[in-house]
């Protein structure tokens, strides 16, 4: 029983995106937002609770795939969906079948995300860092613009709440966040030395700087953060490989 520990924990990320979209659907978008939340934190625990009683299995990783495209990808997705419809002045009354066809835009960065999942799973090169922003981050990167627009920062969000225009534009980059060629640092901290962690240990002290200036509406802005420092380090690196050569 104990080995399929990590499959239970890993249901409850899949529940907790299950009610963030009916959240969502029913225009409640902070809860929605908390409940992705939610789902990242079942995640993280279900990959550390496997690797605490060395309980991995085939199962595990696709249910981990399958629970991740529901939580990561179309959860944010509907979010994504509602904000575009506000900015459309689309009443609650009609929708994507009543022939406001935009309203797809959103959904491609669930299919995305289930691309890049896919493509996590195949990829050895993806075993200690990543390539393309991962599919929980890219979710919490939404989940702040929503936290964002219920601070006392809100006019500076408030480009995403009104136009529809910038809305597509932010799925597009998103999208194209989640598949490009361009490594991300892993969050795992192997060691607290500077000189082994500077990139995590940067990450943690931008973002403890940005919680205490934005409060609520930090997430969107350490998640940017993180984007980067990932491209400044890999940037910097790829530079010292070509002087080194």
């Amino acid at each position: 029983m104990i080995r399929h520990t990590p499959n239970v924990i890993t249901l409850f990320n899949l529940v907790a995106g299950c009610l963030s979209i009916v959240s969502a659907f029913e225009g409640n978008l902070q809860m929605a937002g908390i409940l992705i939340i939610v789902a990242a934190i079942f995640d993280f625990f279900d990959g550390f609770t496997a690797r605490l009683l060395g309980a991995y299995s085939p199962l595990g990783k696709e249910l981990d795939s399958l629970s991740d495209v529901v939580s990561f990808g179309i959860a944010p997705s509907m979010i994504l969906f509602q904000l575009l419809k506000g900015a459309l002045g689309i009443p609650n009354s009609e929708g994507l079948l009543s022939g406001h066809y935009l309203l797809a835009v959103p959904f491609i960065m669930a299919a995305f995300s289930s691309l890049r999942l896919g493509i996590f799973n195949l990829d050895e090169r993806q075993t200690s860092s990543f390539i393309g922003l991962p599919t929980p981050a890219n979710a919490l990167l939404t989940v702040g613009l929503v936290f964002g627009l219920n601070s006392s920062w809100s006019n500076i969000f408030s480009i995403i709440d009104s136009s529809a225009v910038a809305i597509i534009v932010l799925v597009l980059v998103q999208s194209a966040l989640l598949v490009c060629e361009i490594p991300m640092f892993s969050l795992k901290l192997k060691s607290l030395k500077f000189s082994v962690a500077y990139k995590q240990i940067t990450l943690i002290i931008g973002a403890i700087v940005l919680v205490v200036i934005f409060q609520t509406a930090a997430l969107s802005l350490a998640i940017l953060w993180y984007i980067s420092l990932s491209i400044f380090f890999w940037f910097i690196e790829k530079k010292s490989k070509v002087i080194g050569n």
